[in-house]
């Protein structure tokens, strides 16, 4: 018997990325992810996808997910298909690269036949398109075709027929509290209320949530009040045109929100992600850009 270590999982909870709170959905929302089993299938067993959008994978990323897995295990099962002699990679390229540099001998996976995952990614597009998801169940579609597919926000823009900073702004509402989220899908507030929300210091949003409804205030009203706490948070200091110039810079070159603190002559660079595929896909960009601030 092999002494190599199995890969680990949590099951099916584990394909969902906590950010996306299933349980704040109805149970017949049209995004909501059916039950499926995790299996634990042979590492030898499975190949790569040819097709795989991704084809440049940073170390050191790849070994900070290494060591994750060694001391936590796989805590998202791969996407695979069944292929003639074995199965067939869908989504998952990292965690099975991880894999196998920890010589292990299984990974949790979801097995789907290739035209039910066809099916799923058609379902998931075909429903973003609906008139009637909330912007909750918007943004998850667009967390699950990430999460699920390995695509990147771009590719995943592409893909819906809408820019980038559409689906931006919808997957930052995946990182507000459960109350907010909830109170987004009951019609309590609107979309701009939620994003203005979304804005705030992560310590503030749901103290500034339950204002919103004590004073029921209009969004005209959340973005002045808005305003005034980050005037208040930055009275101190305000922000360098010039150092405003590089982060636009910066966030044309890399599609995503980047924050500059500077403290005399040193400071900070804060390059936002929302998901490791995302988190991936910016420094292929570092990498590989030529750009200068």
């Amino acid at each position: 018997m092999s002494n190599r270590p199995s890969g680990l999982g949590r099951g099916l909870g584990s394909l969902i990325p906590s950010k996306i709170k299933t349980e704040i959905l109805p149970a017949n929302s049209a995004v909501k992810p059916k039950e499926e089993t995790v299996q634990q299938i042979d590492v030898d067993a499975i190949e790569t996808n040819p097709h795989q959008p991704r084809t440049e994978f940073n170390h050191d990323a790849l070994e900070e997910l290494t060591n994750s897995i060694k001391e936590h295990g796989i805590l998202q099962p791969l996407i695979l298909t069944k292929i003639d002699g074995g199965y067939q990679l869908v989504a998952g390229e990292r965690r099975l690269r991880a894999a196998k540099m920890l010589d292990l001998e299984t990974v949790p996976a979801i097995v789907r036949e290739i035209k039910d995952q066809q099916k799923l990614e058609l379902a998931l597009v075909e429903n973003i398109q609906r008139q009637d998801l909330n912007p909750i169940e918007e943004a998850i579609s667009y967390q699950r075709l990430m999460d699920e597919f390995s695509l990147t926000q771009d590719q995943v823009a592409k893909k819906v027929g809408k820019s980038r900073t559409v689906v931006t702004n919808l997957l930052r509402l995946l990182n507000l509290p459960t109350e907010v989220q909830k109170g987004l899908i009951d019609g309590k507030i609107n979309y701009s209320t939620a994003r203005v929300i979304a804005g705030l210091p992560d310590d503030q949003q749901l103290t500034f949530f339950n204002q919103v409804l004590k004073n029921d205030l209009t969004v005209r009203a959340v973005e002045g009040q808005a305003q005034k706490i980050a005037v208040k948070r930055h009275f101190r200091k305000s922000k360098d045109p010039d150092l405003r110039l590089k982060e636009e810079t910066l966030e044309k070159a890399l599609g995503t929100k980047v924050t500059i603190k500077k403290s005399g002559e040193t400071g900070q660079i804060v390059i936002e992600f929302y998901s490791p595929s995302d988190l991936d896909d910016l420094i292929n960009k570092i990498n590989r850009s030529g750009f200068s601030v």
